[in-house]
């Protein structure tokens, strides 16, 4: 039995653009963003992978990413779940900050501290280990259950909610995960085995 896991961060969005904190906010993808979700569902149709269920957060940016992706294979309207589980990690204070702007303000140290530490969070936001809190028990109750019935699952989400798929996924550490970046735009596909774990994974960057 085929059980098929597509992780895919959304493309690039107008605030990844002007370097803003975006978390929970709702921009939408550029040009470039466009340009990546298609790419990725052209990649995904080389390898000949179509899906039986979609994943995403509530955020327009994840949500556009899948449409492209699902338009490029042909399978506009494939049922899809929409869940804030997945949604970005919230940034908190910072949200609409520019980055070079916090790091004036708070300092550069501080400032990587809460971007790139596991369970420190900013302001009023959330630690990568919160968000984990979030994504982790919603995939194990909605998405895993899927896969190892045999359906195809694609998740088009953010680089922090993936980020704490792919840490439970591949078994890594919380210093391993802060050094794992996700490019938008970019298919992870995984095989998973009857017990969840991972049998093969293929990163469809260039």
């Amino acid at each position: 039995m085929e059980r098929l896991l597509v992780l895919v961060r959304h493309g690039q969005s107008e605030w990844n653009l002007k370097n803003l904190f975006t978390g929970w906010k709702d921009p939408d993808l550029t040009e470039l963003g466009v340009e990546e979700a298609v790419a990725a569902g052209k990649k995904l149709k080389e390898l000949k992978l179509t899906f039986d269920i979609a994943f995403t957060s509530v955020l327009k940016r994840a949500q556009h990413t899948l449409d492209l992706i699902l338009t490029e294979l042909g399978q506009e309207g494939l049922e899809t779940i929409r869940d804030q589980a997945l949604n970005e990690r919230d940034y908190g204070d910072l949200t609409g900050m520019n980055k070079d702007e916090a790091r004036e303000k708070f300092g550069e140290e501080q400032v990587h501290i809460w971007r790139r530490s596991f369970d420190v969070p900013p302001p009023g936001g959330e630690s990568l280990k919160m968000t984990a809190e979030r994504t982790l028990p919603y995939y194990r109750k909605e998405i895993l259950p899927r896969v190892l019935a045999g359906e195809r699952v694609i998740v088009a989400a953010h680089g922090n909610s993936l980020r704490s798929l792919v840490m439970d996924l591949e078994g890594l550490s919380p210093e391993q995960i802060l050094k794992r970046e996700l490019a938008t735009g970019v298919p992870i596909v995984y095989r998973l085995t009857e017990d969840g774990g991972v049998e093969s994974v293929q990163d469809l960057a260039d």
